[in-house]
């Protein structure tokens, strides 16, 4: 990634953000790892006042496209955001710890960076829903998106 990445802030768009697990690493391979990543988004969401437009965690990235928050920026929401489910998933002594790592714990969960796109048409909203809602039946996961239960897809299908 660019040493000098520009993003936009304070326009009003949309932002499609996809960060990775570190070394691209299956760290949100369980199904706990998941459902404890969309209830802390849904924390982070409440305190910084932000739209959450669509998501989908995988096991080892995450795509979500988000409005701007009221506090803050999209870079804020992420940070704090990956220091939450980073310091949740690695800490120690949790009881279901051992289900999460079969070998040694990560130095780092995350990849210190995210990608951000900033959506300001229609048209590039529905592209970057689909592209998403589509991702775990593409990479195999389940024969089609409903099925997929850390994603927003039944939010538009119902």
């Amino acid at each position: 990634m660019a040493a000098a990445l520009r993003r936009y802030y304070g326009r009003r768009h949309l932002h499609f953000i996809t960060c990775s697990c570190y070394r691209r690493q299956p760290w949100l391979a369980s199904a706990r790892s998941r459902d404890l990543f969309l209830t802390i988004l849904e924390q982070v969401r409440q305190r910084y006042g932000f739209v959450v437009v669509g998501y989908v965690v995988m096991p080892e990235h995450v795509h979500l496209l988000i409005g701007e928050p009221q506090r803050g920026t999209p870079s804020l929401v992420m940070q704090v955001l990956k220091q939450r489910v980073a310091r949740r998933l690695l800490r120690r002594g949790r009881r279901f710890q051992p289900e999460l790592w079969t070998e040694p714990r990560p130095a780092h969960f995350w990849q210190r960076r995210f990608y951000d796109f900033n959506v300001w048409s229609k048209r590039k909203r529905i592209e970057k829903l689909r592209y998403m809602h589509r991702n775990p039946v593409a990479r195999g996961l389940v024969p089609s998106p409903e099925l997929w239960r850390w994603s927003s897809f039944r939010h538009y299908a119902c």
